[in-house]
């Protein structure tokens, strides 16, 4: 799938309990990928991703 300049985005967060949750949407590629990479440097142990935003 190829975005489109005006394709939204979605932070995505999952916990230890396995139960995931949306942080963020409407954001640029670039804003969340830069969110998720800032909340990963916590060290926490959620994983976070970027998704399209649907």
């Amino acid at each position: 799938m190829t975005a489109s300049p005006e394709q939204r985005w979605v932070v995505w967060r999952q916990d230890d309990n396995g139960n995931r949750y949306v942080v963020a949407r409407g954001r640029s590629r670039a804003e969340a990928d830069e969110l998720a990479a800032t909340l990963e440097a916590r060290g926490h142990k959620q994983l976070y991703w970027v998704a399209p935003d649907e």
